[in-house]
């Protein structure tokens, strides 16, 4: 359940792009699908094993259907889905989608037996590559490069705090939201109160 939140979230991300460029209703289902499934591909390959959405297609399907109705709103009430407050949405979908999916990644990785740092990372692989493809695609900057905002490190937090608990014997539901918290908490306050690492002297000079 909490990978499929995942995934219809990151895809609600991929169809907001969308509809910024002005997309086809292939151009939605495209980016969603590669925004909602990308990160979790990558995780999968990486750990040698059938990748999820070719098991289970209802994942594409949950993407393409979030897709559709992203398009079917922005075509019926247009500028719905665009302008401030649709770039504040996907800003905050993305948090969201970033927590769900290093949670999800990260307790992946323990039940296939890897070491807890490769655990952490791979959640971290997985809360961040589906985001990125999505911008590459767009021709978009990543939001994983926009700024210092902590982006990868919110992940990352989140991907090891899951670990950390799984490691002490708790409940599931309490890594889960334990994980969540600090991934998305982290994210959170990056993107209200700037919380970021201070740049490096010189950053930015021509």
């Amino acid at each position: 359940m909490l990978e499929a939140a995942g995934v219809a979230v990151f895809a609600l991300t991929g169809a907001l792009v969308a509809v910024r460029k002005g997309m086809d209703p292939f151009g939605f289902i495209l980016l969603a699908t590669v925004t909602g499934v990308g990160g979790g591909t990558l995780r999968d390959l990486v750990l040698g094993r059938a990748v999820f959405w070719v098991q289970a297609p209802s994942d594409v399907m949950l993407c393409t259907a979030v897709a559709l109705s992203a398009w079917a709103l922005a075509y019926w009430r247009p500028g719905s889905l665009d302008g401030w407050a649709a770039k504040r949405l996907l800003i905050w979908a993305d948090a969201a989608g970033l927590a769900l999916f290093a949670v999800v990644g990260t307790q992946k990785a323990l039940v296939a037996g890897v070491p807890i740092l490769s655990a952490i990372a791979l959640g971290a692989i997985t809360a961040s590559f589906g985001g990125i493809l999505r911008d590459i695609l767009a021709g978009d900057r990543p939001l994983v490069l926009w700024s210092r905002d902590f982006y990868v490190t919110a992940a990352a937090t989140g991907a090891g705090v899951t670990a950390l608990l799984s490691s002490l014997g708790l409940d599931t539901i309490v890594v889960m939201l334990g994980g969540l918290a600090a991934g998305f908490g982290l994210r959170a306050g990056s993107i209200l109160f700037g919380w970021s690492f201070p740049s490096l002297p010189g950053a930015g000079s021509a």
